[in-house]
């Protein structure tokens, strides 16, 4: 069965869903958080089957997040490393942590904790606004089309809706 892409959609979300694909893609990249670079590595930490493992490694290279680097010629052995992209990624995991820690950890606390090796403190991912640095929160948050939203899709009643285009006490001053 041929999984629906969303690699076209018109929001970051479904795109980086789209790459991530299952539970699996992020925890490959846990783990090269970690500093796991080889691919049996990768097999044994994750438990992972080979060809499972291959299929997501070859996804995180082809989408850039990993680089696939020859570290032994004889045999060829590769080993993974994290590109810019995939360094980048790393808040995108540390968010999911900290909300996986305040609603899914025991009693006994968060499993793994984040030491902030710059000021030496555990520290918690925060999402803030790059602004104010306020938090942001579903609540304080209205969502707008941006400039790489397809204009056609803005005639939709469905879009206009989500976006509150036609109710001016909703509508971002800017909007057009």
């Amino acid at each position: 069965m041929k999984r629906t892409s969303l690699a076209n959609w018109p929001c970051s979300l479904a795109r980086t869903m789209d790459l991530l694909g299952d539970w699996w893609t992020p925890l490959v990249l846990r783990e090269a958080f970690y500093g796991i670079r080889r691919f049996d590595e990768f097999q044994q930490e994750l438990g992972i089957a080979r060809n499972t493992l291959s299929e997501r490694l070859r996804r995180l290279v082809e989408a850039g997040l990993m680089e696939k680097c020859v570290y032994e010629t004889m045999p060829v052995r590769h080993e993974y490393l994290l590109t810019e992209s995939g360094r980048d990624f790393y808040g995108v995991i540390a968010t999911m942590t900290a909300w996986g820690d305040r609603w899914l950890a025991g009693a006994a606390g968060p499993p793994i904790v984040a030491r902030h090796d710059t000021c030496g403190h555990d520290a918690d991912a925060e999402v803030v606004c790059s602004h104010c640095k306020q938090p942001l929160t579903s609540q304080n948050v209205t969502p707008r089309p941006g400039p790489g939203y397809p204009p056609k899709l803005l005639e939709r009643p469905n879009i206009r809706r989500r976006f509150h285009i036609d109710d001016p006490d909703r509508q971002p001053a800017d909007l057009t």
